[in-house]
């Protein structure tokens, strides 16, 4: 695997999703002004966060 491969599999999933929620809760927080969107806007951000970590333990062939 080379240093610049994209995320594959449960990786590419969290990634995307967690970027998903942030964005749409985002959204909403804009549209209501409701401040409890705001914790649905970080469980998003660390869903993405956990994604890029276990793509980077897949790139870097895991535990050291």
């Amino acid at each position: 695997m080379s240093a610049t491969s994209s995320p594959k599999g449960l990786a590419l999933l969290l990634i995307t999703l967690g970027s998903l929620v942030a964005i749409t809760a985002s959204v909403a927080v804009l549209a209501t002004h409701e401040q409890a969107w705001r914790y649905v806007i970080a469980a998003g951000g660390l869903v993405q966060f956990v994604g890029w970590v276990l793509h980077g333990r897949q790139l870097r062939g895991g535990r050291r």
